[in-house]
């Protein structure tokens, strides 16, 4: 079985969609054999990839960061898509953190990472914000010789 994770921004601006989607399904749709995506659902890429890797017949693994995962979800509609696509999910794994901390969600970054043949990761190309952000798990993933996709639209910026 063929395992892709993902690592993305929350935000992913209109204009970078069309790419970004092209981008996933490129990498996610028609391939021979099992697939299996690992995302841990967060707000804006994990949750793009995960409903692209479900339509296009992938096994998804959940990544739960820590016990109050939950919480950090401030838009009553992401909140409701990230229930929806833990309930598809085949597997869950979840980090032992009983907070959401950057701790947590480098721990969950780097655990996708360490178990994914591929990452897939829409970056902008810019450091991350805070622990655990983009940037620090492409590095991570790069440093331990995981292979990366970006995906990215040249020349937009992002909030």
């Amino acid at each position: 079985m063929k395992r892709i994770g993902v690592t993305g921004h929350r935000s992913i601006p209109p204009e970078a969609m069309p790419h970004v989607l092209a981008g996933m399904k490129a990498l996610l749709c028609g391939r021979e054999g099992a697939l299996e995506a690992l995302s841990s659902l967060a707000e804006g890429a994990d949750q793009l990839f995960a409903d692209v890797a479900l339509a296009c017949g992938a096994e998804l693994t959940a990544v739960i960061p820590s016990g109050d995962y939950e919480d950090g979800f401030g838009d009553p509609g992401a909140l409701a898509c990230y229930r929806r696509l833990r309930c598809r999910a085949s597997q869950e794994v979840r980090l032992a953190f009983p907070h959401s901390t950057d701790e947590a969600y480098y721990a969950a970054g780097a655990y996708i990472a360490d178990n994914c043949d591929r990452l897939l990761a829409v970056w902008d190309g810019r450091p991350a914000r805070g622990l655990g952000g983009t940037g620090d798990i492409v590095r991570y993933a790069r440093e331990r010789g995981t292979p990366v996709t970006v995906v990215w639209c040249d020349g937009v910026e992002r909030d």
